[in-house]
């Protein structure tokens, strides 16, 4: 029996992601076994494969496809590396991320999405994941250091937080901007206080935001 939404799935993978140039196997398999409509509101799962972000409450999106795989890619990851995901809303990013490397982070500072991405989590069964509930500029100094960290919201500049828990050779990518102008950035660190900075495509993300809610 054919899983549900598996053909939807598999095309929103050759459509929107691959016919885009991304064609890194770990990635695409990643994609494939995760079952995105588990992570949207019932209201939206019809709408799960769709090339497009969709809220998932508190005024929160869960990302587009296409630019969940393009942070990724560009993270240049190993099968062994400890990854952070600042802001990890439902737990999509983090469950793709889990069928890619050892361990995955996540921290959400609204308190009811950090709620229920733990029990997705739980229930689909992904047992290399941690999610706590807090303030995401702060990282997860505890875990670290991370051989890297994806943001997904969009801040102004780069907590220095974040960067000190970044590991030597780690990356970071993150949306840099304001409401009105976002670019994602990737920095590599080759140094404690020295870094490699790459400038990326127009995005838009929610804001990230100071403090617990």
């Amino acid at each position: 029996m054919t899983e549900e939404f598996y053909e939807e799935r598999v095309m929103m993978i050759d459509r929107q992601i691959k016919n885009r140039g991304i064609n890194d196997r770990k990635i695409l398999d990643a994609f494939k076994s995760v079952p995105r409509h588990e992570f949207v509101p019932g209201e939206y799962r019809d709408l799960a494969y769709a090339d497009r972000p969709l809220p998932i409450g508190n005024n929160q999106t869960i990302s587009q496809p296409y630019i969940i795989a393009a942070m990724l890619v560009r993270l240049d990851l190993d099968d062994d590396a400890k990854v952070l995901e600042v802001g990890s809303g439902c737990g999509y990013v983090l469950a793709i991320l889990s069928q890619i490397v050892a361990q995955v982070y996540g921290i959400e500072r609204q308190s009811a999405l950090a709620e229920r991405s733990k029990k997705t989590i739980t229930r689909l069964g992904y047992d290399n994941i941690e999610i706590k509930y807090g303030d995401g500029k702060l990282g997860w100094a505890e875990k670290s250091p991370f051989d890297a960290i994806i943001v997904s919201a969009a801040t102004s500049e780069v907590p220095d937080e974040l960067l000190e828990q970044l590991s030597l050779d780690g990356r970071i990518i993150l949306p840099l901007g304001n409401s009105f102008s976002q670019k994602l950035v990737l920095y590599h660190k080759k140094d404690c206080d020295e870094f490699d900075k790459q400038r990326l495509e127009p995005v838009r993300f929610v804001p990230l935001i100071d403090g617990k809610s």
